[in-house]
């Protein structure tokens, strides 16, 4: 199973998803994308939070809506070889749809890559989106 944590419950008072519905949504997009046991974290922050990270790490010195950081990219290690995928990092304020992000995210920490795939991320991301509306 996927173990979730979720960071900044504050911000889940806000108009964000609940924490059962952001885990599901998780679970669902990893498992979407072949992945069925690990853990990741998903944390809420604020714009002037995500443009330092995106200036650090892709160097972007700007907000944006998510960032993935991968970490054992599917292979389990550690203690009781357990998998840490990673970290998705949202900001509600740059996000129209936190529900997409939160998938994107998590299809990242799966191993897709959208800026070196065909397509398959986006077309997988699309389904799952499509698949919640109905």
């Amino acid at each position: 199973m996927i173990e979730v944590d979720i960071l900044d419950r504050q911000a889940l008072a806000s108009g964000l998803p609940s924490a059962a519905e952001i885990r599901r949504l998780c679970r669902q997009a990893a498992a979407a994308a072949g992945v069925h046991d690990g853990h990741l974290a998903v944390e809420f922050v604020g714009a002037a939070r995500i443009a330092e990270l995106n200036a650090t790490y892709r160097d972007e010195p700007s907000p944006t809506d998510v960032l993935s950081f991968p970490i054992d990219r599917n292979e389990p290690s550690g203690e009781g070889g357990v998998c840490e995928l990673g970290d998705v990092v949202i900001c509600a304020e740059q996000t129209v749809e936190l529900r997409e992000a939160i998938i994107h995210g998590v299809l990242h920490l799966a191993g897709m890559d959208h800026e070196t795939d065909d397509g398959e991320m986006m077309a997988l991301q699309r389904a799952l989106i499509a698949a919640e509306s109905e």
